[in-house]
C-alpha cells in the first residue's frame, strides 16, 4: 500500500560508532534495503555516533519500511567504519517510525492498512468536483448547462457531486484550482470548455502542467488561421496520484456522449487514462463525422 510521508522524510540512526567512513556507501545501502534508487536517499548529516538521512520521496509503499530496522541496521554494520551498540537504534517521525516494528505484526498491519486504503480510495474516487471554463460562462453571456448534468448524471451512481465556480481563460489559475480540490479529496475533477484551437483555451494545458504525461487526442484538426492558433479541438485525461483529471468539450451535446463513456468506464473501475482518453476521442470523432455527413 502507498503512503504519503507528509512531509516527514528523515531516518536518524543513534548511538552507532562511525570512523572514516564512506557516506556515499552509507546512503546506498539505506536505498537498496528501502527499494529506492541511489539518488532517492542523502545522508545530510554524521557525527561520531548518529547518521541522519533524507529519503528524498513524498511516498513510499508501507512493505518498503516497515519491518525494515533489523536488517538495515545488520547492512550498515557489514560496512568499513561502522560499528553497532547495545543502544542502537533508527528513529523517525509520522509514518516512518513504522520501520521499527517487529516483523511478526508488519503482515497483520499491512493487510489491515491495505483494507482500509481501498475503503478511502474508493470514497475518494466517488467524489466529483466539476468546473466551467471560459469568460463567457463567467460573465453570464452563456449559461452553464454541462455542470448540472455533469451532477445529476453521476449522483444517479451514488457519486458525490459539487460545481465549482467558473474558471477563467488562465492555464495556471486552472491548473491551481484542479490541484487545490485534489488536496480536499476529490478524485475527479471534470472541467467543461477551453479545448478549443483558440489562444484562450487552456485546460488541456492546465492538466498538462500537473500531469505532464497525460493522455490528449485529437477530436477533430484543421488548418491553423485566424483565431485558430493550434491545429484542432482536444480532449484530456490526467492523474495526479490516484485522482483523475478529464477536460470535456463546451458543447452539451458532446459532454452528454462523454458522460456515458465516462461512467460507463468508472463502474467497471478501469480509469485507466490511455483507454479512456481514446475512448472519448473516438466517441466524439464519430459523431462529428455524422454530423458532416448531414450537413
Amino acid at each position: 500500500m502507498e503512503v504519503n510521508l507528509v512531509g516527514k522524510t528523515e531516518l536518524w540512526i543513534q548511538n552507532i560508532k562511525l570512523k572514516d567512513v564512506d557516506l556515499t556507501e552509507v546512503g546506498k545501502t539505506v536505498a537498496e534495503v528501502l527499494g529506492l534508487k541511489d539518488d532517492e536517499v542523502l545522508v545530510v548529516d554524521a557525527s561520531s555516533d548518529h547518521i541522519t538521512l533524507d529519503i528524498l520521496r513524498n511516498t513510499l509503499n508501507m512493505e518498503q519500511f516497515m519491518g525494515k530496522e533489523k536488517e538495515l541496521l545488520k547492512r550498515l554494520f557489514r560496512i568499513e567504519g561502522v560499528e553497532g551498540t547495545e543502544k542502537t537504534s533508527i528513529h523517525s517521525q509520522g509514518i516512518l517510525e513504522m520501520i521499527t516494528l517487529d516483523n511478526e505484526l508488519t503482515e497483520e498491519i499491512a493487510s489491515k492498512a491495505t483494507l482500509i486504503g481501498r475503503q478511502i480510495e474508493s470514497a475518494f474516487l466517488k467524489r466529483v468536483k466539476v468546473f466551467p471554463t471560459g469568460g463567457e460562462v463567467i460573465s453570464r453571456i452563456i449559461k452553464d448547462t454541462n455542470s448540472p448534468l455533469i451532477k445529476q448524471e453521476f449522483e444517479k451512481r451514488g457519486y458525490e457531486v459539487s460545481i465549482g465556480d467558473p474558471l477563467p481563460d488562465d492555464e495556471i489559475a486552472i491548473a491551481n484550482s484542479i490541484e487545490n480540490e485534489i488536496y480536499q479529496g476529490y478524485g475527479i475533477v471534470i472541467t467543461t470548455g477551453g479545448v478549443g484551437a483558440e489562444e484562450k483555451d487552456k485546460t488541456v494545458e492546465a492538466t498538462k502542467r500537473l500531469d505532464p504525461t497525460a493522455a490528449v487526442r485529437w477530436t477533430v484538426k484543421y488548418e491553423k488561421r485566424g483565431r485558430h492558433v493550434k491545429e484542432g479541438v482536444r480532449i484530456g485525461v490526467g492523474n495526479v496520484g490516484k485522482a483523475l483529471i478529464i477536460n470535456l468539450p463546451g458543447p452539451t451535446d458532446e459532454v452528454k456522449k462523454c458522460l456515458e463513456i465516462i461512467l460507463n468506464v468508472m463502474g467497471k473501475r478501469d480509469y485507466d487514462k490511455e483507454t479512456l482518453a481514446n475512448l472519448l476521442a473516438s466517441k466524439l470523432k464519430t459523431r462529428l463525422i455524422r454530423r458532416c455527413e448531414y450537413d
